[in-house]
């Protein structure tokens, strides 16, 4: 490549990260702007960037909207418990599938594998036929129990697993360590980057569902946050844009915090995967 051609490509590399990350934060940028103005600075045109006058009771007016104590508590529930079940499941399936070798592993792997690429919306209604069977529509349990398990952290746990050394297992089963306490004290803590990172990306998924909820429940006792801030549309006969953008700030501060959290995990796991 001609060396008067490199700052040329330099130039375009750079101004299209600069791009891509335009088109991520300034939506973003313009929900926490929105949410801070007066009902008619939300609708003058051309639109203002920066509130005159910043509003703080455009959050205590969507908390206020409705029952959204609960919607919070109900999305934290949900969120943990769907987590929780799904490490207890794919920990045990990923090291069953990484460490041992039994007859039709390769078949269930892939077959779990391929349920990856069965949507939600194919499968909402056996499930809600089974859940309404079992008396636990409009409960939590029914937005909880049919996401115990994950295909896609059984697979990024199983490339984890098959990481570790053969080497740390055989030793631990010299010293007739049982099972148990091999996936707890080698496999989870050599695996821990990719089960935060599986763990910020469930956490997410069902923080975020609207679907679901909107599916299993008919009642405020069981609906969850993306529920309520829906509603919000309702306020006051029309779409109060600075309500309903205060809202979503409420929804998003939680993942903005975890994924804070998360994020020196996440960029070990990747890391440990490009070494590896």
């Amino acid at each position: 490549m001609p060396i008067e051609q490199r700052p040329l490509l330099k130039v375009l590399h750079y101004l299209g990260m600069v791009l891509l990350m335009a088109a991520f934060v300034i939506p973003f940028l313009w929900m926490i702007s929105t949410s801070l103005k007066s009902y008619a600075e939300t609708v003058i045109f051309p639109p203002k960037w920066i509130p005159s006058k910043i509003m703080w009771s455009n959050f205590t007016a969507a908390w206020e909207s409705g029952p959204f104590l609960k919607y919070f508590m109900n999305s934290v529930v949900v969120s943990i418990s769907i987590l929780l079940l799904q490490f207890t499941t794919i920990i045990l399936a990923a090291y069953a599938f990484a460490r041992y070798r039994f007859k039709g592993g390769n078949l269930l792997f892939g077959i779990t594998m391929v349920t990856l690429m069965i949507p939600g919306q194919l499968i909402f209604l056996p499930v809600y036929l089974l859940m309404s069977k079992w008396g636990l529509l409009n409960t939590l349990f029914a937005l909880i129990l049919p996401f115990s398990s994950s295909a896609f952290g059984i697979f990024m746990l199983r490339q984890s697993f098959k990481q570790v050394q053969e080497e740390l297992i055989e030793a631990a089963r010299l010293d007739e360590a049982p099972e148990w306490k091999i996936i707890l004290k080698i496999m989870v803590p050599m695996a821990r980057p990719t089960l935060v990172t599986f763990a910020l990306f469930s956490f997410i998924a069902h923080w975020n569902d609207y679907f679901w909820p909107l599916v299993m429940t008919t009642t405020d006792a069981a609906r969850t946050l993306p529920i309520g801030i829906s509603k919000l549309r309702e306020v006051d006969g029309g779409a109060a844009w600075h309500i309903l953008m205060a809202g979503n700030m409420i929804l998003v501060i939680p993942i903005l915090i975890v994924f804070s959290l998360a994020q020196r995990h996440i960029i070990k796991a990747f890391v440990y995967s490009g070494v590896k």
